[in-house]
């Protein structure tokens, strides 16, 4: 029997009509013969909802607290999905996180899947024929709630798929992968195909149509995996391996990142070395991902910038706070009116004159950029937040994306 896992988006189960119209279209499924996990978000802006609660009660809350409670929303949605499911007599199972087995590792909020118990998942698909999973949500080895960050979903999505050796479907309210957001450029081109590895840098620099930890997931284990638009007949777009693209271009998307915000560090002493080593080391055990560093050295000291996620503000404003406490001369700037703009495309390897065309786009539409930095498939730039939309619409033009 075929087995597929889809993905449906908060946005896709926001309202009661949205999942009973879900589960009509689960049932046509199963009555194809298939076998389903049907992987789910909370409704709405339930978790951002929650999240406001919570900063009514403390200013400071408790991460295995904060844990518990953000799950509840996919709790929610699992049971509506499987009532709905019942009343058009299809056998569904929800099940949490905890009780699909997904074992995770590392800060409770932040965590990262370890393991899905495989033979719990086919012991009940003997008597259901869609399991209903809670995304976004595990356990760790002490039998604690966790979950697993911004986007979260995906990455339960396609590492079930992963462990269950199948293709995954995410359904979301965009009817596929676009060289932009159509919100900021309304005649951006949607890809019938993209490459994984075009696709976990668009989503890695702010493109927010996957998240990267699904993406990579995919490509590890080779899972098919298809971004579509919920219960429409649009055609969506299939990531797959760099070697079934057939024509490449040179750019295949401009992704703009308005959720970063921008770092500068100034140390004007000797005691570098041992300085850098202990702020890395604080980043690494805070689990705070940092992107866009540049650093200069000078008779003047140490100068460091680099660019981190805008909701990591407060962790790491108490990770400087600390640092001061023996670096007293520590200087700290953070600005969170940049955004950052990306330019990505595998085909940059193999065409000359890109780069320039880009400082030469910017430099002529008089949009000033503060850092760059470049990989072997994107460049990317810091602007003012006021320039970021005008900035992705004119590189969209000059690519003719």
């Amino acid at each position: 029997m075929k087995r597929s896992v889809l993905k449906f988006g908060g946005s896709s189960v926001a309202d009661f009509n949205k999942i009973k119209n879900i589960a009509h279209y689960l049932k046509e499924r199963v009555q194809n013969g298939e076998q389903l996990v049907v992987v789910v978000s909370a409704m709405g802006k339930t978790t951002d909802n929650l999240l406001k609660s919570v900063h009514e009660l403390t200013s400071n809350p408790n991460d295995k607290d904060l844990a518990m409670l953000l799950t509840t929303g996919e709790q929610q949605t699992i049971s509506f999905l499987s009532l709905a499911l019942h009343d058009l007599d299809v056998s569904a199972k929800p099940l949490t996180g905890y009780q699909a087995g997904i074992e995770t590792i590392g800060k409770h909020l932040k965590s990262k899947i370890s393991s899905i118990k495989t033979d719990l998942l086919e012991q009940l698909f003997e008597e259901n024929n869609i399991l209903i999973v809670a995304g976004f949500q595990g356990f760790n080895k002490a039998g604690e709630l966790t979950t697993l960050g911004r986007g979260g979903s995906d990455t339960t999505a396609v590492a079930i798929a992963s462990a269950l050796d199948c293709p995954c479907e995410i359904y979301t309210d965009v009817s596929g992968v676009y060289s932009t957001d159509p919100r900021v450029y309304p005649d951006a081109k949607r890809w019938d195909m993209i490459s994984f590895e075009e696709m976990m840098e668009m989503s890695a620099l702010g493109a927010g149509v996957l998240e990267t930890r699904s993406v990579e997931l995919a490509n590890n284990h080779n899972i098919p995996l298809y971004l579509g638009k919920t219960l429409s007949n649009e055609k969506g777009t299939w990531i797959v391996p760099n070697d079934q693209i057939l024509e490449r271009k040179a750019v295949t998307g401009v992704a703009l990142d308005k959720e970063m915000a921008h770092v500068t560090i100034t140390y004007p002493t000797d005691e570098n070395q041992s300085f850098l080593h202990d702020l890395f080391i604080k980043l690494e055990e805070a689990e705070i991902n940092i992107d866009m560093i540049s650093q200069i050295q000078n008779q003047d000291g140490l100068q460091l910038s680099f660019t981190f996620k805008e909701s990591e503000e407060r962790e790491l404003n108490e990770l400087f706070d600390s640092l001061k406490s023996h670096y007293q001369e520590l200087y700290v700037k953070i600005e969170t009116t940049y955004c950052k703009v990306s330019v990505i495309g595998a085909g940059m390897r193999d065409m000359t004159g890109i780069a320039s065309k880009i400082f030469k786009t910017l430099i002529e539409s008089h949009i000033p950029f503060y850092q760059v930095t470049t990989s072997e498939i994107s460049v990317s730039y810091v602007v003012d937040g006021k320039n970021g939309e005008k900035a992705t619409r004119i590189l969209c033009q000059t690519f003719d994306l």
